[in-house]
């Protein structure tokens, strides 16, 4: 599986776990809604800096969202 479908999956999988919609998460993350969409879509590469603020609004290390 390709590292970003995992990065999707397993950031799509926590979000839905803590019941968040995209835009809860893009707030919480600093952004936009149709970022996040892209990443879980796997249309966008994010930088590892934006992982990191993703991995941290959603509570997880980094390494828990390509694992």
């Amino acid at each position: 599986m390709d590292i970003r479908q995992r990065l999707a999956e397993n950031m799509r999988a926590i979000r839905r776990e803590k019941g968040w919609s995209q835009e809860e998460l893009a707030d919480r993350a600093g952004v936009h809604r149709t970022y996040i969409s892209g990443v879980e879509r796997c249309v966008r590469n994010p930088t590892i800096t934006i992982v990191g603020r993703i991995a941290g609004a959603l509570g997880v290390k980094v390494g828990e969202m390509v694992d």
